[in-house]
């Protein structure tokens, strides 16, 4: 069973210093650790804001810190897939 019966569509962001607040289009808001996500988390405010929206929403762009992220996995809580994974000793 699919859970996203409707396409999430992003329409704006924000950041505070730990998290990355989504707002969809059919009003949801939606907070993202920015640990999730080393670029952002590294980079400073202004960068962050330098963000684009990207087909229609479905996708977050930040060309100088060359970060991509697809909405819909945010909402299945997935991060930086890029980043390999650390486990527990």
């Amino acid at each position: 069973m699919n859970i996203l019966k409707l396409k999430p569509l992003a329409k704006n962001l924000q950041f505070d210093d730990d998290m990355m607040w989504v707002e969809f289009i059919d009003g949801r808001k939606l907070g993202t650790p920015l640990v999730y996500f080393p670029r952002l988390l590294n980079a400073t405010m202004q960068q962050r804001r330098q963000y684009e929206i990207s087909g229609g929403g479905i996708g977050l762009h930040w060309d100088e810190l060359d970060e991509d992220i697809n909405v819909e996995y945010l909402l299945m809580g997935i991060g930086d897939i890029t980043v390999p994974l650390t486990t527990a000793a």
